[in-house]
């Protein structure tokens, strides 16, 4: 089989990406800073090739991409590639070998869409450095592409869940007084009556796109969106959430300002940026193209996230017994009736007035 550069090896991704490429007969070189090793060990990890890198120290010398290509891959997967000059020098780097270069993007190649699910095709609205510097690092790879140059494949994923580290909560931030609100019936706060979109995606499913990335040369020179099957509004992750401790959540609807004041402004902030966005992606092209098939929901992401943050005293949940993530989700939201918004009444005789008048 080939031989895989992994870059950021021990991240969210690679912790799961890499024990898949050796069970598929790969040879396995993992790159990371060597800080610490993967979020999860297991044994596939003794047959890889470790190698210790510090990305930004080496870009600045202008050494990583001769690093890289002195290990003469077949193809690197790159997880932790942030700014077009980066991607640039490992191009420059890997142009005379051309090995598969399989790129780490984000959703958040997209603004705020015209029209949902969006696709991979959509015109890139991506606003924000994070958003805009992956957009921009795109288009460079697919220009490589289509010149004859280093063949590439892009993957977009969500907000990427699983056991092991703080994730999106259903506040669309990362305080974990989210989970102690939804585990004890306290009221949660949420902006625009709770309907902002979070689209989440296990790790192991992101893992799953890359891995199926290596044996799809009709992936080259396309970009693919890598996510649960479903989004879901902030509203509908409380309820489920709140339903994995045998409650209704109570949501107390509120304006930016009231948000910010209860959240803090940095959680408040981190809200904002992903519900402003709001985005639904489709992976209906990765079904087609890579045969994606991801395994978990967006709540049984969570759930199994949660799970492991309560067991390792990261959420406190009051002692609260954590029941298994419902299979049926439609019954769970169907019983739950959360707070009505706080808003205005609405002026008398609103409701008869003509629809062109409203």
């Amino acid at each position: 089989m080939s031989r895989v550069v992994v870059i950021g090896a021990t991240g969210h991704i690679g912790t799961y990406l890499v024990p898949r490429l050796v069970d598929t007969g790969h040879e396995v070189i993992a790159l990371s800073r060597g800080t610490r090793g993967p979020y999860h060990s297991s044994p596939q990890w003794d047959q890889v090739t470790v190698v210790a890198a510090d990305r930004d120290a080496e870009d600045a010398a202008g050494t990583f991409g001769d690093r890289i290509a002195a290990l003469h891959p077949d193809v690197v997967i790159d997880l932790i590639c942030f700014t077009p000059a980066s991607a640039r020098l490992l191009l420059d780097a890997l142009r005379p070998s051309r090995p598969l270069l399989v790129h780490c993007g984000t959703i958040w190649v997209h603004g705020p869409a015209l029209r949902v699910p969006v696709a991979e095709d959509e015109p890139r609205t991506a606003y924000g450095e994070y958003g805009t510097g992956k957009a921009e690092i795109e288009a460079l790879l697919h220009q490589e592409t289509r010149a004859g140059g280093v063949p590439a494949v892009v993957l977009h994923p969500g907000h990427i869940s699983g056991p092991g580290w703080p994730v999106i909560t259903p506040a669309g931030n990362l305080d974990p007084a989210t989970w102690t609100e939804l585990a004890t019936g306290r009221p949660l706060a949420l902006p625009d009556h709770g309907l902002g979109v979070l689209h989440h995606v296990h790790a192991d499913d992101v893992a799953q796109a890359f891995e199926r990335a290596l044996s799809r040369p009709g992936a080259i020179g396309a970009s693919f969106h890598v996510v649960a099957e479903q989004a879901m509004t902030q509203r509908g992750l409380a309820a489920g959430a709140a339903g994995w401790f045998g409650r209704e959540p109570v949501l107390d609807f509120v304006d930016w300002a009231e948000f910010t004041r209860r959240a803090g402004p940095e959680h408040a902030a981190v809200t904002r940026e992903h519900t402003s966005r709001s985005i639904t992606a489709s992976i209906a092209r990765a079904r087609e193209v890579l045969g994606y098939a991801p395994r978990y929901t967006a709540l049984d992401a969570l759930h199994e996230a949660l799970t492991w943050l309560v067991a390792h005293g990261q959420a406190d949940v009051s002692d609260e017994p954590l029941r298994a993530a419902s299979a049926d989700l439609t019954r769970t939201l169907s019983q739950t009736q959360p707070n009505q918004p706080r808003v205005p009444p609405l002026p008398p005789g609103w409701a008869h007035r003509p629809a062109g008048s409203r």
